[in-house]
């Protein structure tokens, strides 16, 4: 597993690419609906700047507007924010790289696990392809598996996870193999991703997708 320090490295690494690729994107690509709710790419964005910005009145703040719903408060914080020009938004994402700042609760897993899983969302979206290191997707994946606070938002599979390019295994049931990047977006309740990332990639994938 990644220490620490190698793990804010990636985050460092992958705060930096996201912000190329959202650079890379014409007006109408911003306003893509993605799979992720009802957020479009400059939702998803604009979300992925924020727990490293906001400060802990501000996020008590935010927390009584939502009435005390924290996935309500993720959502309208990201919707607001995401108002901002997308050079500001992008402004926003690279002024955080280097920074170790943690939303309550959580841990530097989170901060890593949001940026590959979104980062597909927009990806995906776009039809444009992007790397996961396996390394990482399994740290995340990990991550998922176990987490408890913050509380985990998507059911666990009730599934024999299998990845095909990296030594991870978990769960019991009917088989699911994929590579880790696709059951890492499975995890996180999106299996039609999980299935489109690992075709693009060639690698194998078998068995039931649908969390239940």
């Amino acid at each position: 597993m990644l220490e620490t320090d190698e793990l804010w490295q990636v985050v460092d690494r992958e705060r930096a690419s996201l912000a190329d690729l959202l650079e890379s994107l014409g007006a109408e690509e911003w306003e893509t609906p993605t799979r992720c709710g009802d957020w479009r790419v400059r939702d998803v964005a604009a979300h992925l700047t924020l727990a490293a910005r906001i400060t802990r009145g501000q996020a008590v703040r935010e927390m009584i507007r939502a009435r005390g719903d924290w996935n309500r408060m993720i959502h309208d914080t990201a919707v607001r924010e995401a108002e901002a020009p997308v050079e500001v938004i992008v402004g926003h994402l690279r002024s955080i790289i280097g920074s170790r700042r943690l939303a309550p609760m959580t841990s530097p897993h989170e901060p890593l696990l949001d940026l590959l899983v979104h980062g597909q969302d927009i990806a995906l979206a776009l039809g444009r392809e992007r790397e996961v290191s396996p390394t990482a997707a399994r740290a995340a994946a990990e991550r998922v598996w176990t987490m408890r606070l913050p509380p985990r938002p998507w059911p666990l599979p009730k599934a024999r996870l299998v990845a095909t390019d990296i030594a991870w295994t978990r769960g019991a049931g009917d088989e699911i193999r994929g590579p880790i990047a696709a059951l890492l977006l499975l995890l996180t309740g999106r299996p039609e991703g999980a299935r489109e990332w690992a075709g693009r990639t060639g690698e194998p994938w078998t068995g039931v997708t649908t969390p239940r």
